[in-house]
């Protein structure tokens, strides 16, 4: 007799966002996600980013969802050849998820560069693990906050 096979993983999809009645659930996806991976972040920052992902965040980018069995687990913004944003499910790190949206959206989208906070050492790992090289700092984010940027480009030889 054989033994019973583990039941395989549902396949990722990656397709194009469906837009503001998806907002939430990507909202709380990116809750979830800094939670477990910005600890530098004071909540007061937090929760203004947060109270302006859906207004602001969200409609200024593309969004591209990853999702299996039809439950989004990921998402990722771009813009003009930046990756803006790229958050993953907390409870589906490891996945793969963070490398397929990085690579649809580099193949998709023509992503080349990518801001990361300098405190985000996995983030920053993540990222030069894939190709991308530290170019430039700045000591604040883009709103002025006290949270440095670490400016990275995809270098072409990879």
């Amino acid at each position: 007799m054989s033994s019973p096979q583990p039941s395989a993983v549902p396949a990722l999809r990656i397709r194009p966002s469906k837009g503001v009645e998806e907002y939430p659930a990507l909202a709380s996806i990116w809750r979830g996600a800094v939670d477990a991976t910005h600890d530098f972040l004071a909540d007061p920052d937090r929760d203004d980013i947060e109270a302006r992902l859906q207004s602001d965040y969200f409609p200024a980018v593309v969004l591209c969802v990853a999702e299996r069995d039809g439950v989004p687990v990921g998402f990722a913004g771009t813009l003009d050849g930046n990756l803006e944003m790229l958050f993953i499910d907390a409870s589906r790190r490891g996945e793969g998820i963070g490398t397929a949206l990085l690579s649809h959206t580099i193949a998709e989208h023509g992503v080349r560069k990518v801001d990361v906070n300098e405190q985000n050492l996995p983030a920053t790992a993540f990222y030069t693990r894939r190709g991308f090289e530290v170019v430039g700092r700045n000591d604040t984010d883009e709103a002025g906050r006290p949270y440095p940027l670490l400016h990275l480009r995809l270098n072409r030889s990879s």
